[in-house]
């Protein structure tokens, strides 16, 4: 007797079909993580691992005549080395969703025993499918999708970041040749003074005392000068890391100057607000805590986690008279749940939801301060560089011209120039110490806010609820 079960081979057929089909290509999670990045950083173009050879040429371009601020975020954003590795967990990420999506690979055994009378073998075997799989891969495979959620946020994210470190870079980098700048200027003015006092000295009217505190002076100018060199040699080396450039640093030319006109900065609470809804960080988090609740309905349903089924035969003995039989039929099997229930592993889940949630909690709880402290440094420093700039540089000149004249008149004593130059370098120091904070301040707050500062500038007087949905419709 022969029986023939067209349904198994139908399904082993399918699943074999479904299988050879699956293929692993993330380039459309590229396109949501170039999404991301461009919202919150206001640049258009984004690295793509199969655009290596056109970010070279493009680098090479934005480079050759000089950067300014955004072409430093621009270069970051293509040029990182340590985003291109990211962007394979981007990758590594897809191809565990489509691993979920597969069926395991059916089993097939088989087994002969030999009569002790001799004759032909007692053939058995069975082909068998986890059936139980069908209602856990759409659980497995929205698991593995939320999961990739996840990186794609973070790798945004991380994005974000790396082009906040880059603008900051800039400026401490724009800072520094200002620095020097200073240093070299006050190095000049030292050498004057000092050429006053041989003068004076030489006219009978100053001492030896009055000459060296000058020559003392001078040399601490000059030693400034090369701290100042190095310091700027650093701050470009620093931004050429990160902009993943191997040239030689000294060569980079910033075309940007440092900002002095005041930020028009909102209200805090208003960026308070807005940082709820756009920072990235917040939205890894969420998107964290939905990856922990699809796996821990993916543990749940691991209650039974194997339920075979499939065909299985057996070629009997030898009968007198006849041939041997064939016999077919439906197989099915089941572990059983007796010792291990996955009780440890749903447990597990729930803790790593808790956990998720408990951050999530955590990360807007902190938010508001950050926000509130980011503000409040922004209008700072701010603050500080215009008081250098319209105050205390203006009063420090005066004194010391002032003070010059009534020496080379004989009307104040050496004592009183060395104060008032000694006041004047020191304010033209603090003046570009408070420039170059001020001007980090404008990262600062892109990071801390989430979008780029003309765009939050714009985004201020949107209702929360409707920047919300403009995210929530950009997809995670």
């Amino acid at each position: 007797m022969i029986v023939q079960s067209h349904k198994s081979t139908w399904l082993f057929a399918s699943l074999a079909m479904i299988g050879g089909c699956a293929t692993v290509n993330p380039q459309h999670d590229y396109e949501r993580v170039g999404r991301r990045v461009i919202e919150a950083t206001g640049q258009e173009q984004v690295y793509r691992p199969e655009d290596d050879k056109l970010v070279a040429e493009l680098v090479v371009k934005l480079v050759a005549d000089g950067i300014s601020a955004d072409e430093a975020v621009q270069i970051s954003l293509l040029n990182n080395p340590s985003l291109h590795g990211a962007f394979m967990d981007v990758g590594i990420a897809r191809a565990d969703v489509v691993q979920a999506g597969l069926f395991s690979n059916p089993f097939l055994g088989i087994s002969a025993r030999l009569p002790d009378g001799g004759g032909l073998a007692n053939i058995e075997g069975s082909i068998a499918q986890n059936i139980a799989e069908l209602w856990q891969i759409p659980i497995r495979k929205r698991a593995a999708e939320r999961s990739l959620d996840v990186i794609i946020l973070d790798l945004a994210r991380m994005a974000a970041g790396i082009a906040a470190d880059a603008k900051t870079a800039y400026y401490v980098g724009v800072g520094a040749d200002e620095r020097r700048r200073i240093a070299e200027e006050n190095f000049d003015i030292a050498e004057n003074l000092l050429e006053l006092a041989l003068a004076r000295q030489k006219a009978g009217a100053a001492s030896e005392l009055d000459v060296n505190l000058s020559r003392g002076i001078a040399l601490n100018a000059e030693i400034e000068v090369e701290r100042a060199r190095l310091f700027a040699a650093n701050a470009r080396r620093a931004l050429a890391a990160i902009l993943g450039l191997t040239g030689d640093a000294d060569l980079l030319v910033f075309s940007d100057a440092l900002p002095t006109e005041s930020l028009a900065t909102p209200d805090a609470e208003s960026l308070v607000q807005l940082a709820k809804v756009w920072r990235l960080d917040i939205r890894l988090a969420e998107e964290a805590v939905a990856a922990a609740e699809a796996r821990l309905t993916l543990e749940r349903a691991r209650v039974f986690p194997v339920v075979d089924t499939g065909v299985a035969f057996e070629r009997g003995e030898r009968r007198a008279g006849s041939g041997q039989d064939l016999i077919v039929g439906p197989s099915l099997g089941i572990e059983l749940p007796i010792f291990d229930q996955n009780q440890a592993q749903i447990a597990k889940a729930e803790y790593v939801l808790q956990k998720a949630l408990k951050a999530l909690d955590a990360i807007d709880r902190a938010v508001t301060q950050e926000v509130r402290s980011a503000v409040d440094r922004a209008a700072t420093a701010w603050q500080l560089m215009h008081m250098y700039h319209d105050r205390s540089i203006p009063l420090a000149q005066g004194n010391l011209d002032l003070s010059r004249e009534a020496y080379r008149a004989g009307r104040a004593s050496f004592l009183s120039v060395l104060e008032a130059q000694r006041f004047f370098l020191e304010a033209r120091r603090g003046y570009v110490e408070a420039s170059q904070s001020a001007a980090t301040t404008i990262p600062e707050l892109e990071r801390t806010i989430g979008l780029p500062f003309n765009r939050f500038l714009d985004e201020v007087e949107t209702p929360t609820q409707a920047a919300r949905d403009t995210a929530e419709e950009n997809g995670p």
